[in-house]
């Protein structure tokens, strides 16, 4: 156990229970503690959606999707670089597509080349042959220049985004966003993949309409393409409210049925994931994370086109490249992490052990699609925000940094501050509560670093941050089984601020050896008495536990599918000392 950790039971007073008499005193804790104690809320049917009407700016650009889809115009989506916007350009081919458009491409912005967004430079490379229309998914709130310059060439342009705006909005001939000022839809977390799904919908109500699926065509139906939007959101680390819990849902339930497209069957085979039992974790960190391989080191094109493919042959084979990727990039995180550590460790040292509230990490080595990688598990490690920093390009002198934020700490409002005390640090910065990205000078690198750090002790009150554990208490020895561990699971899917519950307890070790090298298989039996259970500790060894014999655990309850059979299993996440 790291020594700052404080272990603590959730509250669970935080709404009214309505909840059924007989539910189990344990799923009533956790449904209490994450403040559902309205039973109508485990009803995770696509009935129960959010009605798409109080999206603002979704009518508008329902009806400019649609006439340019019956006018046989050319469409262009421009999605990010990212899983979300991977998966909402996949999705938003596919379903115009669907709905009959004959014209309809794709383009993602090379990182590298052109950096992110709708950039001026991206809309230039259309000049020549420009489409009629450009849609943008997961980005262009914040494109005000790429967005002018396309419209400067004629283009119609609809933006699609769930990106916190700035003082000023984009030209566009329409704008679909939850957080726009004045927006009333309930889901502010919608994922920008969640954004392009509602907006679909509204396109096929005005083709219908119009009379436009008379005849020969027939009206798509969109729930087909949850797979998708359930890999989207999962992967983008947006909270799971209810509106999104339906979503991924109902996503989940199709994948386990096999109805999801080839090309995420084949990210989660190799990803050693079966689909018939895959839950939200699954999504998270097996096919996420291959599928964001491409746009962190190559061109996000290769995944989209794994999305696409309609051939179970096909999708495979690029699924095997996005591996192939995948390992490549967690080559060079491993590197450039331990050169983080070894930056934070020089740093400890310089101040007597004692960090700053912020750490801004940079080397000119440093590979600017693995950043944020690198800024996630320094956070995780050393339980501050961190921000890692590398060069736009070879020899730049404009750096490119990743945000990695805490719990109660908003990164883009401190960003926002920073940028308000010191105007023109920062080139350009955008993002989301725990996650954000921005630009700056090298030679302001310094500067900036003290900015931050003043900026995090104004939000934090000056007080340091505290790792902090929050449980969901014990369970009996007769709550390890197989059938408990099913009604659990059912109560999902978990993900951001919808945590999956983390027990703990005391237990004796009856067995344990170390799996795939790096892994510690276990036999415990509660102390208390009871039958021996299972549990795995992924990345720990016999020497990391406090004792041999007797341990306090923090742990996960999972339903563990393995060659054909299924049993309960402790997933550890911490051994108490």
């Amino acid at each position: 156990m790291t020594p700052d950790l404080r272990v603590r039971q959730r509250p669970v007073d935080r709404c009214e229970d309505h909840l059924p008499p007989d539910l189990h005193p344990v799923l009533r804790r956790v449904l209490l503690s994450r403040g559902l104690g309205d039973p109508e809320r485990l009803d995770l049917g696509l009935q129960r959606m959010a009605a798409p009407s109080n999206l603002s700016g979704i009518d508008s650009a329902a009806r400019l999707l649609a006439e340019s889809l019956q006018g046989d115009q050319r469409i262009l989506v421009v999605g990010d670089f990212d899983a979300d916007g991977a998966t909402g350009t996949a999705l938003a081919v596919r379903g115009l597509r669907a709905m009959g458009a004959r014209n309809v491409e794709f383009r993602v912005p090379n990182r590298f080349e052109f950096g992110y967004g709708l950039t001026p430079g991206l809309v230039d490379t259309l000049a020549e042959n420009p489409p009629d229309l450009l849609m943008t998914v997961d980005s262009g709130i914040a494109c005000l220049a790429g967005v002018e310059r396309a419209r400067a060439l004629g283009i119609q342009v609809v933006v699609t985004d769930h990106h916190l705006p700035g003082e000023v909005l984009p030209s566009a001939d329409a704008i679909v966003n939850p957080n726009l000022p004045g927006d009333t839809f309930p889901s502010k977390a919608l994922a920008g993949v969640g954004v392009v799904f509602y907006l679909l919908g509204a396109v096929r109500g005005v083709l219908r309409e119009s009379g436009w699926f008379q005849g020969r065509r027939s009206e798509p139906n969109l729930a087909r393409f949850l797979d998708l939007v359930a890999l989207g959101t999962v992967a983008d680390v947006v909270p799971l409210d209810y509106n999104n819990r339906i979503l991924v849902r109902q996503g989940l339930e199709r994948i386990r049925a096999g109805m999801a497209s080839p090309g995420v069957l084949a990210l989660l085979r190799v990803g050693k994931r079966d689909y018939r039992h895959v839950v939200a974790s699954d999504l998270g960190f097996a096919a996420g994370p291959r599928l964001n391989a491409a746009g962190r080191l190559e061109d996000m094109g290769v995944g989209i086109r794994c999305l696409l493919s309609d051939d179970p042959e096909e999708a495979l084979e690029i699924a095997e490249e996005l591996d192939t990727l995948n390992r490549q990039r967690k080559t060079l995180q491993e590197t450039m992490q331990t050169e983080a550590v070894e930056q934070v460790e020089t740093l400890l040292d310089s101040l007597g052990d004692q960090l700053p509230f912020s750490l801004c990490l940079h080397d000119d080595r440093w590979h600017q699609g693995i950043v944020g990688l690198v800024a996630s598990r320094i956070k995780e490690a050393k339980h501050r925000p961190v921000i890692a920093f590398a060069p736009e390009s070879e020899g730049a002198e404009t750096l490119k940094g990743s945000a990695r934020s805490i719990s109660g700490l908003h990164i883009r409002d401190v960003l926002a501050h920073v940028d308000a005390g010191h105007p023109g640090l920062i080139r350009a910065f955008g993002g989301h509560a725990m996650a954000a990205g921005l630009s700056l000078e090298r030679e302001r690198l310094d500067v900036f670093r003290q900015a931050l750090e003043h900026s995090v002790r104004a939000f934090l009150d000056n007080e340091a941050p505290r790792r902090e554990v929050l449980t969901d208490g014990e369970l009996n020895p007769g709550d390890l089984a197989l059938d408990f561990a099913h009604e659990l699971a059912a109560l999902g899917p978990w993900g951001q601020r919808y945590p999956e519950p983390l027990f703990e307890g005391a237990f004796e070790v009856v067995d344990q050896r170390i799996v795939g090298g790096a892994h510690l298989k276990m036999v415990l039996r509660p102390a208390e008495g009871g039958e021996p259970v299972d549990a795995i500790a992924f990345g720990m060894l016999p020497e990391d536990l406090p004792s041999r014999s007797r341990l306090r655990l923090l742990y996960r309850l999972d339903v563990n599918h393995f060659r054909g059979q299924t049993s309960v299993q402790l997933r550890v996440e911490h051994a108490l000392r």
